[in-house]
């Protein structure tokens, strides 16, 4: 008689699914539902998987045959996705009402791409990954290309999904050279067979491994539909595409490499630097004739993937710490500016250029000294919270010898901070050519304000988050 898995590690997942397919069917069968009403619910779930999350013990636990895992690490990872997707769940409908683009899909997809993630931070084998890869791909393709009447959509979301599924197929042929020179695919077997000199068809595998996960986290050179897809989709996406799939990538990266080719570090290491230094190259000077502020932010990015490429490439428990902490103030520089982006409108049109920042100082004070906050931020100017974070992954950097790696990543950052300068000297020193329409309170002004305050006064309430932070680090290894 077969013996069921333990569930309960997996009973945020499972709620998460089973909110999804409940909210589908009443999406279906009542069509007076509202979108915010779904939307409203669909939060609600998330909070409690959160919940769920938070009052796991942190203890190392593996289920379902060895394919999933919990622990600090996860639980550390799968919160700060959880809280990424609500806030822009709840920042995106009155975008989406004002745009008629407030459908019962848009909330049942998002709910079915989180929990996609969650899995995605907890796989414990191959297979585990790309089934929560694959699921997260699949829902996030629909939402690229969610608004139908537009050309530019409809060309990011194919974009999107066809260079994601040339991504999946170098994942899936990395997995499978693996599978062929280790004969396993989980994570603990994988961990013991590639340790010492592994065979080389199992290198080039995880090449190809990390060549598919580097699409996901847009590092650079598998960044080109980041700009494209950034700019044509819907803005409330744009928003959930910058922070929750790109956290949760980001998070299965550090599992992938400190896991099963943890004894591989002398080989994945190279590549990661390189990665690193095209990535804030790039970054930096891509973004710096752009004139539409969402393709902007997709530069923006590319480069802070670079830059928290850095503490992964430096190794060990403080460089996974190191970029924890950089993933949790990149989280909240995002939602901070994308918020100041959706409640762009002038005369009820969305509009997307930095020029329809200009003079935002002077009709909109609070809004443009909390975007002022968020790209000084992201120009690691301190005593903003972007600063500690990049100074969190060099110093860790430089304790490792990686020098030169560091300075590079300096020398960026001070080609970044002129693009970020430039938004403010727009909302602050020209003149405005059309006033925007005046935003709502709520959700906008309390993200705004929550956000803005966690920037602003990082270096005083940081405490609990390196403690957490550390123990996450230190459960990838073992400790």
């Amino acid at each position: 008689m077969m013996e069921l898995p333990n569930l309960a590690p997996a009973l945020p997942e499972l709620l998460m699914v089973a909110a999804a397919i409940v909210l589908l069917m009443l999406g279906v069968l009542r069509r007076k539902t509202t979108s915010g009403t779904l939307s409203a619910l669909a939060i609600v779930a998330m909070a409690l998987a959160a919940l769920l999350v938070a009052g796991q013990s942190g203890e190392r636990t593996v289920t379902f045959g060895g394919m999933f895992v919990i622990d600090s690490f996860s639980m550390f990872a799968k919160l700060m996705v959880l809280l990424a997707s609500i806030v822009t769940l709840a920042l995106s409908h009155a975008w989406l009402k004002a745009e008629s683009l407030d459908s019962a899909e848009y909330p049942v997809l998002v709910l079915f791409a989180t929990g996609a993630m969650m899995m995605m931070i907890s796989a414990n084998n191959l297979i585990a990954l790309y089934l929560g890869l694959e699921l997260q791909s699949l829902s996030l393709y629909v939402l690229a290309a969610s608004q139908r009447d537009s050309a530019r959509a409809t060309e990011a979301g194919l974009k999107y999904f066809v260079l994601g599924s040339l991504a999946s197929g170098l994942l899936l042929y990395g997995a499978s050279l693996v599978y062929g020179f280790a004969g396993t695919t989980g994570f603990d077997a994988l961990a013991a067979a590639l340790k010492g000199a592994p065979p080389l068809g199992a290198v080039v595998g995880m090449v190809f491994i990390m060549a598919g996960l580097s699409f996901k986290i847009s590092a650079v050179p598998f960044h080109m539909w980041t700009p494209d897809v950034y700019e044509g989709a819907p803005t409330p996406v744009t928003a959930f595409f910058a922070v929750a799939p790109k956290i949760a990538a980001f998070c299965l990266l550090m599992r992938v490499l400190t896991g099963p080719f943890g004894g591989m570090a002398a080989e994945w290491r190279q590549i990661i630097i390189f990665v690193s230094v095209a990535s804030m190259l790039l970054g930096s000077f891509g973004a710096l004739l752009q004139t539409n502020i969402k393709r902007l932010m997709a530069y923006s990015a590319i480069g802070h993937v670079g830059y928290a490429l850095i503490g992964l490439a430096a190794g060990g428990p403080d460089g996974v710490r190191a970029v924890l902490i950089y993933l949790a103030i990149y989280l909240a520089m995002n939602i901070g500016a994308f918020a100041v982006i959706l409640s762009m409108r002038e005369k009820g049109r969305a509009r997307e250029t930095v020029d329809d920042l200009a003079g935002l100082s002077k009709t909109h004070p609070l809004m443009a000294a909390a975007m002022a906050i968020f790209m000084l931020s992201m120009a690691g100017i301190p005593p903003m919270a972007g600063f500690w974070g990049k100074w969190m992954v060099f110093m860790v950097a430089i304790d490792q010898g990686l020098i030169a790696l560091s300075v590079i990543g300096v020398l960026t950052s001070v080609v970044g901070a002129v693009y970020y300068l430039r938004v403010i000297k727009v909302m602050y020193f020209d003149e405005p050519v059309e006033t925007l329409d005046r935003p709502g309170v709520m959700p906008l002004g309390l993200v705004l304000g929550v956000a803005s305050l966690l920037v602003l006064l990082f270096n005083l309430l940081p405490a609990g988050l390196f403690a957490s932070a550390s123990d996450a680090a230190a459960s990838l290894f073992g400790g």
